[in-house]
């Protein structure tokens, strides 16, 4: 049986025993913090288990994408792990139990209409105190007893060992279904979940039976296809045995079960499956959270192919046969594997260009571990290997088991300053608890009267206060007390838009005569809306009517900036490309950030025409409307979907005029027009293969248009020029002030670079866009962003300023010559002692008048130089000649002693020594003392 029937099957089976049929969730939940991707096929339906949400089916059925790396050592090795898998589940709220869910099971199995297997085959086990589930097969279902073998909790138990480990929350025990292999072996291939009980504390009696029993049951597609194709491992079923072959023509070698690179070619298919589905839903390699997973499964196959002789990107050829061995079920992957491919290629690309280097250090330590007797990895040295050559340390780890070392992971994570790079995607905590949690289990949800008004009336239904880790539900809240802790209200129903899809939370006010609450944000938990702020009248109290009354003047700048977005989705589409699809978005007034799919920079000319575009879209005066419409009617009127995001069904469907539909559960404009001015702001790279374009709208975009009119007239009256040479003249400033640090810093005054000439005779009209561009180009060259522009000019013209006065000392300490030097010094047995301020301080001429004294003196020669850099400050450099060294004598403790006077300190080489001072009125004494202690060591 293919998987595309058995999939098919599964479902069919239980949606004719009245399941709801669920579309697979997304791979990566972003709006799960517990979670990095999908874990398990009951993640979606957590509420649904909890009874936060308003329930639309109490039966379920899913085939579900699932990834977890908990157990990716045995990837490839044995022949039943993954990292991406797929798991057929069936569920129930509160509605059937063991009794159905046993006969089910059983009946999927064995009867001939479906799967058809032996019953012989077949046998379970459950909890060892489950009784019920233990009579339901043994009496029921007439299974014997020598098949139904009772497990502690550790292995028939949700969550593993529950009852006397943790944590509190809905658990219960298991029942776990085999199958027996031609070999004797058997194969787990179904685990029936019975969730009965809340755990409330230690044992004993801390098992507390739950009002509303569930069922959350899990067959993984791969391990029950490769019993019924009977093959030795799940890659050699028909929707991963492809992909094996591909690898190995890839790679250029043949496929061996048994072998070494038998094990690295299942471990590529298994990875470049993974990867190309998370790159899908735009999840690209990086260095956190899920893009450090993604990055960390490309190199690791990477490094498998490098085994087997690769020098150069080879995975991203296996988009397209992933695509195709996926398509009946997932047809969407087709759509993207240019994308995918060339985002996994890029990653690839980065680590052959270091993977060498970095096997031949993982090499030398495994040598000088061998060497000094050690049997575990020092975490410092993985640490500096992955910041060096970008090898993860789980690859590390990987190549030192093999050696039969032990691996330092907290000497690592101290080494990288806990750098937080979350690579399981397991869970965290999956039933999270608080007042939010018990808002949600009374309420189910908040009514959004937001598209229809900003204003209605509401009653309080919860008020939240203290620190989200400590908060409580209280029954009134006065004015006063600590305003910068901002409280939380939950209203029955609320026209406050809550922040989601990128879009920020509205403000503004609950009221009625009694109190005021001043709204400053509102976010989301579930379908529960959040109010946060604070009493700045009255007394607030739980069950109160209060008028909800948003900030209406916002909230129109937030739509204006959340229209855009859509239009600047549809430029971006029509000038890039159908890639260019969004990657994340934040709206707020009259201010945007969009991150898209893009693998290089936007010239200055594309943004134009990007800009252009969306502002013949405002002007055109296209209508906005919006419709709820079943999710398969969206996608045939052709409306933008994005991958990877999860959408409702049915769906909110957001159209402008004809030429753009996007699903969307945002506030919207009625009309493009109401856009009023759109202007891009900036350009930037956010991470490989995401650019990130900022953008104002309305009020926030003509007062941009002005700024830059009236920054380039200032920064011409700054610089004496006309606006349009601003960015010429800001060039030549920038590159005589980089001279005449050279030339101080050189101490060599020869011919100044020439000043800026003043020029405004030449001033001519120029269009909105010349001057915009002058405004870019100009903040490019000094390397600033747009306000700080004319504090840069400013103190590039002070900078200029203070470069020539101390060039114009420098000129004066140059006038003292080494001849001169020698004309003064002072005789000893020994040698020559010179002491001598130099004006200026330039310690590069001190350094030179040294050399040059040293070269000329045909004895051996003491210097000892200073001079005043500043109001508080002294150089002080001394000098011997290589006779005086060898005697002993130090140049840097002459220094040493000599800037002790100054009130200062330093020291160097026996040769030649810098210190400093900060008192410079204290030099003649210091000079004469200095002169007296080299004499006296002559």
């Amino acid at each position: 049986m293919k998987c595309d029937e058995l999939r098919e099957k599964y479902l069919s089976f239980f949606q004719s025993q009245g399941h709801s049929r669920q579309p697979s969730d997304v791979l990566v939940p972003t709006w799960d913090p517990s979670v990095l991707f999908t874990p398990a096929g009951m993640n979606p339906f957590k509420d649904h288990f909890l009874g936060k949400v308003k329930l639309e089916f109490t039966r379920a059925t899913t085939c579900q994408k699932c990834l977890r790396t908990g157990d990716i050592d045995n990837v490839g090795r044995t022949a039943y792990h993954h990292t991406f898998f797929e798991m057929l589940g069936n569920f129930s709220f509160g509605d059937y139990f063991k009794k159905e869910a046993i006969h089910w099971a059983w009946q999927f199995l064995t009867d001939p209409k479906w799967l058809g297997i032996p019953s012989e085959r077949l046998s379970v086990t459950v909890y060892k105190d489950d009784d019920e589930a233990a009579n339901i097969w043994n009496s029921e279902i007439g299974l014997p007893s020598q098949r139904i073998s009772r497990m502690d909790e550790d292995e028939n138990f949700w969550p593993a060992s529950a009852p006397s480990q943790g944590p509190d929350g809905v658990c219960g025990p298991c029942s776990e279904i085999y199958y027996q292999l031609d070999n004797g072996k058997s194969v787990e291939i179904w685990n029936l979940v019975f969730t009965q009980f809340n755990r409330v504390g230690n044992p004993p009696n801390n098992l507390q039976p739950l009002p509303s029993k569930n069922i959350d049951t899990g067959m993984g597609l791969e391990r029950t296809a490769s019993v019924l194709q009977n093959v030795p491992t799940n890659f050699h079923i028909d929707s991963l045995y492809p992909i094996v072959l591909a690898a190995a023509e890839v790679c250029g070698t043949k496929y061996e079960y048994t072998s070494d690179n038998g094990r690295r070619l299942r471990r590529i298919t298994d990875h470049i499956r993974a990867c190309t589905f998370a790159v899908h839903e735009n999840v690209y390699p990086g260095p956190k959270k899920a893009r450090y997973v993604i990055k960390r499964l490309i190199r690791r196959a990477v490094l498998d192919g490098h085994q087997m002789g690769m020098h150069e990107p080879f995975l991203y050829n296996l988009v397209p046969m992933v695509a195709q061995c996926m398509k009946s079920i997932y047809p969407e992957l087709s759509e993207t594997t240019t994308r995918v491919a060339e985002v996994i290629r890029r990653e690839e690309n980065e680590f052959f260009q270091t993977i060498d280097a970095g096997l031949n250090r993982i090499q030398q330590v495994f040598t000088s571990m061998d060497k000094d007797g050690k049997v575990m990895v020092d975490g410092n040295e993985a640490a500096s290997l992955y910041q060096t050559h970008g090898v993860p340390p789980e690859l590390f780890q990987t190549l030192a088991a093999e050696k039969n070392f032990t691996f330092d992971w907290d000497g690592y994570r101290a080494a990288m300053g806990q750098h937080g790079l979350d690579s399981g995607g397991e869970q965290k905590k999956l039933f999270q608890t608080g007042p939010i949690e018990t808002l949600k289990e009374a309420l189910l949800r908040t009514d959004f009267m937001g598209y229809e008004t900003t204003e209605c009336s509401a009653q309080v239904r919860g008020i939240i206060v203290g620190p989200e880790d400590d908060d409580r539900l209280i029954g009134r809240l006065s004015a006063g007390g600590d305003q910068t802790q901002l409280s939380r209200v939950v209203l029955d129903r609320t026209p406050f838009y809550g922040e989601s899809g990128g879009q920020v939370g509205d403000s503004g006010v609950l009221q009625n005569s009694e109190c005021l609450f001043r709204v400053t944000d509102t976010q989301k938990a579930g379908e529960l809306f959040i109010h946060y702020g604070h009493v700045e009248r009255g007394e607030l109290k739980e069950g109160m009517t209060i008028q909800a009354v948003v900030d209406t003047e916002r909230r129109q700048a937030i739509r204006r900036a959340h229209s855009a977005t859509h239009l600047l989705h549809y430029a971006l589409q029509q000038t890039l490309g159908g890639h260019a699809q969004q990657q994340g978005s934040k709206v707020d007034a009259d201010w945007l950030r969009f991150d898209f799919s893009n693998q290089s920079g936007i010239d200055d000319d594309t943004l134009r025409k990007i800009e252009q575009i969306v502002n013949e879209k405002v002007n055109q005066a296209a209508p906005v409307v919006w419709n709820t419409v079943p999710l398969a009617d969206a996608r045939k009127a052709g409306a933008m979907m994005l991958f990877g995001e999860k959408y409702p069904d049915p769906v909110r469907m957001v159209s402008m005029g004809e030429f753009s539909k996007e699903l969307c559960g945002g506030t919207h404009l009625h009309n493009t027009s109401e856009v009023k001015q759109f202007e891009i702001i900036s350009e930037e790279g956010v991470s490989s293969g995401v650019r990130r374009i900022i953008a104002l709208t309305g009020d926030r975009a003509h007062s941009h248009r002005e700024w830059i009119q009236e920054t380039l007239v200032k920064l011409g009256d700054t610089l004496k020029c006309a606006p349009q040479q601003v960015a010429d003249y800001t060039g030549q400033l920038m590159n005589r002030v980089r001279q005449l640090k050279k030339a101080v810093s050189s101490g060599q005054v020869k011919e100044l670079p020439a000043a800026v000439a003043s020029n405004v005779s030449q001033a001519v009209t120029s269009t909105y866009n010349e001057m915009r561009s002058c405004i870019k180009e100009t903040a490019r060259a000094v390397n600033v962003a747009f306000p700080e522009l004319v504090n840069r000019v400013e103190s590039l013209l002070q900078d200029e300023i203070k470069l020539l006065e101390q060039l114009k000392k420098l000129a004066s300490g140059g006038e003292v010559t080494a001849d001169q030097l020698l004309e003064n010094a002072t005789e000893a047995a020994g040698g020559l002692v010179i002491t001598a301020e130099i004006p200026g301080a330039n310690p590069n001429l001190m350094r030179q008048l040294i050399d040059a004294v040293r070269k000329k003196s045909s004895k051996p020669t003491a210097v000892l130089l200073t001079g005043v850099a500043g109001p508080d400050k002294v150089i002080v450099i001394a000098g011997l000649s290589n006779e005086l060294v060898a005697k002993g004598l130090s140049a840097g403790t002459w220094a040493s002693q000599t800037a002790q006077i100054l009130g200062g300190s330093g020291g160097g080489r026996p040769d030649l020594a810098q210190a400093g001072g900060k008192n410079p009125e204290k030099i003649t004494e210091a000079l004469e003392a200095g002169k007296k202690w080299m004499l006296s060591q002559l």
